[in-house]
This record gives structure tokens, sequence and C-alpha cells, in this order.
């Protein structure tokens, strides 16, 4: 069993290193995804599906793998598929590559942390255990933690799968959509901080903050 889990970080770190080594980042940028715009939209037209299995793909190895990058896939879905369809596809490809990391960071390290914190951590998994959902689309919402970190994180947690995947796919709607509504206007954008405006931002944490109505609700009333 260690044998395999040294193997799968070995396969982990081997695929970070050919993306910097082959500094495949570069196709990663605003300005390259402008350039490139009109062959995209291109290729979508000849090859549809193709095309739609593709982006997902590579969302989902971008995401699984934490790779730099998410904010220019999601603008490349808004410009190419629209931003209705391409807040579906960026979802779909987000959602699969958390749950990814999220269960491979279970494999390689639940059980050490578990076994080594278990009593400290006690109330922290009865609290996901019973209201994980409500934690994880405060943390999907709030655009202050690192979508990364929430993935790994969670994975050494005692959170249900289940649980991690509804809130990660419910929680990252507003985000996705924001990112492909500006990508459909590529041509207007000169730079990402343009993108998330502080209204944005206070509407996301808004939101974050009456995910975590149910719970502050059940914590007052038993007391």
């Amino acid at each position: 069993m260690r044998k395999k889990k040294i193997l799968v970080l070995l396969v982990i770190a081997g695929l970070i290193t050919l993306f910097f080594y082959f500094d495949l980042e570069k196709f990663l940028t605003l300005a390259a995804l402008k350039a490139n715009r009109d062959a995209l939209a291109e290729f979508y037209l000849r090859h549809r599906f193709a095309a739609i299995v593709i982006f997902i793909t590579v969302y989902i190895v971008q995401t699984a793998l934490s790779l730099p990058g998410a904010a220019i896939l999601s603008l490349a879905a808004g410009a190419i598929f629209g931003t209705v369809m391409g807040t579906v596809y960026v979802n779909i490809g987000a959602t699969a590559g958390a749950t990814v990391s999220f269960v491979v960071a279970r494999y390689l390290f639940h059980d050490l942390v578990q076994k080594k914190f278990g009593p400290r951590l006690e109330q922290v998994n009865k609290e996901l255990e019973t209201r994980g959902f409500n934690y994880l689309l405060f943390l999907r919402l709030v655009p202050l933690f690192p979508f990364f970190l929430i993935n790994l994180a969670a994975g050494l947690t005692k959170m249900r799968l289940r649980t991690f995947l509804l809130g990660t796919m419910v929680g990252i709607i507003p985000g996705s959509f924001v990112y492909c509504n500006a990508g459909a206007g590529l041509a207007t954008i000169r730079g990402l901080g343009e993108i998330v405006s502080p209204r944005v931002l206070g509407s996301f944490a808004l939101l974050g903050l009456f995910s975590l109505i149910p719970v502050l609700y059940q914590k007052i009333r038993k007391k």
C-alpha cells in the first residue's frame, strides 16, 4: 500500500514538473487567449463534441493538479461556448477536478492526519459530518480561500464525498458564471482584475454568510 501511495505521489509530481518544464503556463494567459480566440471558436464550430470533451478534460487536469490557469480557462469557456453553456462546462470540469484532488488527498494522507491529530479534530469531524455542506458552501462562495487548498484540506477530514461533490458543484456556480460572462465579452477585458469588482466580491461574501444561517440557527437553538 505504501508503494502505491509513493507511486501516486511520483506521478503527480512528474505531471506538475512537465507542466512547468515545457512552460505550458504561457498558453494560459489573457494575451494568449485573445490571440487564439478565433481559432478556438472555429475549432468548436467544426468539432463541437471534441472541443467540449477536450475543454472539460483540460479543466479536470488543471484543477486536480492545482495548476495555474483556472481563471483563463473559465474566460475561454465563455468566449467559445457562451455564458450559459460555458458555465455548465466549467462547473463539470472544476467539480470533477476538485473531487479527484479530494480523493487523492484522502487516499494519501487522511489516515496519517487522523491518526496523529484525531482527538484534536474530533469536534471538527463531527461538525463536518452533520453540517459539512453549509461550511463547504461558505468556503466556495467567499473568494478568500484558495480553491485547491479547500480540496486538499477537505480530503483530510471526515467530510463525506457526496457532501463535497454537491457543495462544490453548487458553490462554484456564481463565480463560474461571472468569469464565463466576462469571457463572452473577451475583447473588452484588459486585465483579470477588471472581472471581479468589490461589489461582486461583496455579493459572494453575502451569499456565503447566508449559507451559514442554518448552522448558526441550530447552534442558537441548542443553547
